[in-house]
């Protein structure tokens, strides 16, 4: 005679995996909308205080808005780790606030069991965030100096927004100083030097009024003159009435958000010339803290998240809850955090790797003290 079957308990890892997915599913949405956001506030500032000012000189709409597009790829490598933890702290708090934990807690899933769809997600963000990095971010910067000096050959005034004594530089190492620029891109007292490295100028050309041809890169020059050195000395001096000069790769710096970072360049050029400095001694803090950025800012997704799960479960063992307002309080004190040991790296104050790495090392920390508490309770 045969024994009936024993009923065998449900298995626990389907209900894991519902859990996963639903945590994910909880925390999705509000990294993508928190990313928005982020990326929103990012534009918007250089909008108010780089493009506008564009606009208000006469520089053409569609070229400033193409500039304001090419921002959006570093806008989003940065803002990815920071919406990261803001969109874990909400949607953890409100799972909590819910007592959604709680049904899984009596469901037999431990608290912990949240840090691994968590660091998962954060992993992809990581990881989407250096191929931004090193992808996108490159190719936009290069893209972005094509704008500018479309920018200003459609109209020059847009060069000084406003100031004077605006200095150009272009591929051949000639400084160009523009003492005036007035309406309908009229420049005045030019000062064209061509440099050599560490050595006294080689030629110097001044003019009194010139002009960019507009859609060329040639500057024309009028009622100057041009002088040729040689050990510091004037060799030749040439007066002339009217003139053109061609301009090669002209170094257009118009302030935007976007400008020349080190961190932006790609890895092996940052890489290499980070190794030619030390080769030859060069104290270049800028460059050093950027290659240790190239890693500690995608990885801060992973050290973020961590905190954020750390301060849920923690949160939910105490009773208190992690509100929108604590989210956004926590988001900002992190992005503080990183701006001040990025300042301090970039001047020297602080080691390149330390600078870098200290502001995921507090996240880690802090998550790991909570985590700590959490357990004695």
């Amino acid at each position: 005679m045969t024994r009936p079957a024993t009923p065998r308990a449900p298995r626990a890892a389907p209900r894991l995996k519902t859990f996963e997915r639903y945590v994910l599913a909880e925390i999705a949405p509000l990294l993508f909308g928190a990313l928005a956001a982020v990326i929103a506030l990012l534009v918007v500032a250089s909008l108010e205080r780089y493009l506008a000012p564009l606009l208000a000189k006469g520089a053409p709409p569609l070229l400033v808005a193409r500039l304001l597009a090419l921002n959006v790829p570093e806008a989003a490598a940065r803002a990815l780790p920071i919406a990261l933890m803001f969109a874990v702290l909400l949607g953890l708090s409100r799972l909590a606030a819910d007592s959604e934990i709680k049904s899984a807690l009596a469901a037999g899933i431990p608290a912990t069991r949240l840090y691994r769809p968590v660091l998962i997600l954060a992993a992809a963000v990581t990881t989407l965030a250096f191929a931004l990095g090193e992808g996108l971010v490159p190719r936009a910067q290069t893209q972005i100096g094509e704008v500018q000096r479309q920018i200003v050959l459609a109209n020059p005034r847009v060069l000084g927004l406003g100031e004077q004594n605006v200095v150009l530089r272009d591929a051949l190492g000639r400084a160009i100083s523009i003492g005036q620029i007035l309406p309908g891109g009229e420049l005045r007292d030019l000062r064209i030097v061509t440099m050599q490295d560490s050595l006294p100028p080689r030629e110097v050309i001044t003019a009194r009024e010139g002009r960019l041809v507009p859609g060329s890169t040639t500057l024309t020059l009028k009622d100057g003159q041009r002088v040729t050195y040689q050990d510091a000395r004037p060799v030749t001096i040439l007066s002339f009435r009217e003139g053109t000069l061609p301009l090669q790769d002209t170094g257009t710096d118009l302030g935007s958000a976007a400008q020349a970072r080190p961190v932006n360049d790609p890895l092996p050029t940052l890489w290499a010339r980070v190794n030619t400095y030390r080769t030859q001694g060069v104290q270049a803090p800028a460059e050093f803290t950027a290659l240790h950025q190239k890693f500690a800012a995608p990885l801060a997704a992973l050290a973020l998240a961590f905190f954020g799960v750390s301060l849920a479960v923690f949160s939910f063992r105490s009773g208190r809850n992690v509100g929108f307002v604590w989210a956004l309080m926590l988001t900002f004190a992190y992005y503080a955090t990183y701006s001040v040991f990025n300042v301090m790296g970039e001047k020297g104050a602080l080691p390149g790797a330390v600078a870098a790495y200290a502001p995921d090392l507090v996240a880690v920390l802090a998550g790991s003290l909570l985590l700590w508490l959490s357990a004695r309770r």
